[in-house]
């Protein structure tokens, strides 16, 4: 049994009451539900909720008011070991964790910034609701999330995204009055997701909670100064103190040109507080949403959204230091030959293959949506997802990335496998022993699914399987 510590039963009962503090008690001993946002880019949950069934006998059932989101009912051991999941045909998230991209709501035409992206899951959420267009930047301040951030964006196959790794609330300097709209996922004292991460009740204590407020309202304000007027915030955390939540939006509305949207949420939620044990907040915090676990058997969250009335006096704008980077459109000359390489050999034609941008580093070949766009790409440590690699004749040789990207564009140079042996054997960067094919390099491709690359050498057909992705334990039937 998880027992919370005095000083988190004391808040709780505090700001909630001792009968909700009991059910708060309750919930966290309670098994967790597991919940799939099912990747619209690529497939749709009726095909999920088959496949899942027919192959690994994981029962899920949809989830009223969300699209594309599923609940596990039966097989949640294995719902993060199937082929669909390392392709990136779905993810698994919390039921509350998927509202503020919701809430949000961008289209492909909006340039949108979700300020604290790891490890992904809202980042690629905002990407399937823009359709993989338009322009999308996702930033990260601590360099060991970094790695789950780029990872994710890979599995789903997102290609209209920039990772910047700088500190969120000094963002402001390089962007004024720039984003349509923008998530502020904050970094939080996580007292909503304790049931899933129990080291939360070791270390709670007021005073942390304080040294996060001073971060969140900071990442707030400097959101606000990157919003066009007219542009759209939405605040939200994981967690249930006052101090997090109404009192950072509180703040803002006294100090800064935004008002409260009004939002209405899919799922259970209640009102967000006018008052805590030590502030009186105003009246339009109701206008905010909490989703207290207890009532919804999810994560608690918070959720406000705020719209940007006025311009606001934003800070010296400074130029950062830059890469010497480029995005090519697919006639230039760096690039246009090559392109017209890997059409012929794969059987891709010209217009999907002009439908992106490209940009060049060192050996390595990118390709990101055709709106993407940046004053300063040269502050991107990743700018879309990989397309290939230079070979010793300047040739391309097509990523795995690239291959599950263009999908049922390549037409030529397939390899289909036919056994779940060489399926095991690819997907684990192995050689299948076959002297069938002409060497040179391939897509694989099993079932209906596209996984990636290979090339056939003498010794057989080697798996271009990335690296990252080999690591995921997969269940092989």
């Amino acid at each position: 049994m998880t027992e919370l510590s005095d000083k988190i039963q004391s808040y709780v009962g505090s700001l909630f009451g001792k009968e909700n503090l009991n059910k708060f008690i309750e919930y966290i001993n309670s098994s967790p539900s597991q919940f799939i946002r099912v990747n619209s880019l690529k497939t749709t949950p009726e095909k999920i909720i088959k496949v899942l069934s027919d192959k690994y006998g994981i029962k899920t059932e949809r989830v009223r008011g969300l699209q594309n989101t599923l609940k596990v009912i039966k097989g949640n051991e294995l719902a993060g070991k199937t082929i669909e999941h390392i392709l990136g045909f779905y993810y698994i998230q919390g039921l509350s964790s998927m509202l503020p991209a919701l809430v949000l709501s961008p289209g492909k035409d909006d340039i949108v910034l979700d300020l604290c992206a790891a490890p992904g899951s809202k980042t690629t959420q905002l990407a399937e609701l823009m359709n993989n267009k338009g322009i999308l930047i996702a930033n990260e301040i601590q360099l060991s999330r970094l790695k789950a951030l780029v990872h994710n964006i890979e599995r789903l196959n997102i290609i209209n995204t920039g990772v910047i790794h700088q500190k969120g609330e000094l963002l402001s300097k390089i962007y004024s009055d720039y984003f349509d709209k923008i998530l502020v996922d904050a970094p939080c004292s996580g007292l909503g997701i304790i049931q899933k991460k129990g080291e939360v009740i070791q270390w709670w204590n007021e005073e942390k909670v304080t040294v996060l407020a001073g971060l969140q309202l900071k990442l707030l304000i400097a959101a606000i100064k990157m919003l066009k007027m007219g542009g759209e915030v939405v605040y939200s955390t994981c967690t249930m103190t006052a101090e997090e939540n109404e009192s950072i939006i509180n703040k803002v509305l006294s100090k800064y040109p935004v008002e409260l949207i009004d939002v209405t949420l899919p799922i259970l939620s209640g009102k967000g507080l006018t008052s805590s044990v030590s502030e009186n907040f105003r009246p339009e915090l109701q206008k905010s949403k909490r989703i207290f676990p207890w009532e919804t058997g999810s994560d608690g969250f918070f959720i406000a959204k705020l719209r940007k009335t006025e311009g606001t006096t934003n800070p010296e704008q400074i130029i950062p230091q830059k890469r010497n980077i480029k995005l090519l459109n697919h006639k230039h000359k760096d690039i246009n030959e090559r392109l017209n390489y890997i059409s012929d050999y794969f059987g891709v034609e010209e217009n999907i293959l002009a439908g992106y941008n490209y940009l060049i580093k060192n050996k390595d070949i990118y390709f990101v949506a055709l709106d993407w766009y940046d004053n300063n790409p040269g502050i991107f440590e990743r700018i879309g997802t990989k397309f290939g690699s230079l070979d010793k004749s300047g040739e391309i040789t097509l990523h795995t990335q690239a291959a599950q990207v263009l999908g049922k564009s390549i037409n030529k140079a397939i390899i289909e496998i036919s056994n779940m042996d060489e399926l095991k054997t690819y997907m684990e960067g192995g050689i299948i022993k076959n002297k069938s094919f002409t060497e040179g390099q391939y897509v694989i491709k099993y079932e209906d699914y596209i996984l990636g690359t290979a090339v056939v050498t003498k010794g057989g057909i080697k798996s271009r399987f990335p690296r990252a992705k080999r690591t995921q334990e997969i269940y092989f039937d």
